[in-house]
Formats: C-alpha cells, structure tokens, sequence
C-alpha cells in the first residue's frame, strides 16, 4: 500500500474509531485506547509541536497511525468494519474543531514545564 492510500485510510479509520468509542459493544479496554486517539487525532495542539524540525512531524507520521492500529488491533474486527463502513466520507468535509481537545496536551507541556524549572531552581 502506497504513501497516498494509507493517508486516505487514516483519515477513514479515525471517524471509525471514533464510532467505535461510542459503541457498546466495544470493549472497555479498547475504548480507553480509542479515547486516546480521537483527542489526538482531534487536538489543535500536537504533542511534538509542529515548529520543532523533523521531530515536529513525527507524531503525524509514526505516533498517531501507531495509536490507530494499536486500536483496531483491540477492537473485534465485526465491531470495527462496521464502524469503518459507516464512518466512509463522515469527514468529508473536515474533522471537527474543538478546543477542548487541546487541553490534555496543554497540561503535559505545563507539566513538563514545571518539572524543568524545579529541575533548575
């Protein structure tokens, strides 16, 4: 499978995952690892941010398609083609901007930031 394919694949396997939390019948193990995905996948604010050369986009790169089959890997795979064929073309029109999805970042970076500086003090 080629670079372009399983960029189109992603972008249908997070609405699916994203389906997939929601689904009773999904394990509760596989919705704590789905939940991770979604805020990620969701959240404005990287975990690598962006700005930082090549690190920056690592996350885009290896973290999140890791996190997404990690997912499927825990979802039943009925439960997960079934949320896959509904999620085909759910974000058509872009992924959802909420800002609350940032938070759980903004908090690792505070707390990173915090343990810097009484690493120095």
């Amino acid at each position: 499978m080629d670079l372009k394919a399983r960029a189109k694949k992603l972008k249908t396997d997070v609405p699916a995952v994203f389906l997939a939390l929601k689904d009773r019948r999904t394990p509760w193990y596989a919705k704590i690892i789905a939940a991770i995905v979604v805020v990620y996948a969701l959240s404005p604010v990287d975990l690598v941010p962006d700005f930082i050369p090549v690190l920056g986009y690592l996350d885009d790169v290896i973290i999140l398609p890791a996190l997404i089959a990690l997912c499927i890997r825990c979802i039943p795979r009925e439960i997960f083609e079934n949320c896959r064929l509904r999620a085909e073309g759910m974000w058509d029109s872009g992924k959802p901007k909420k800002w609350y999805y940032a938070i759980p970042f903004v908090l690792i970076w505070l707390a990173v930031v915090a343990l810097v500086i009484l690493a120095i003090a």
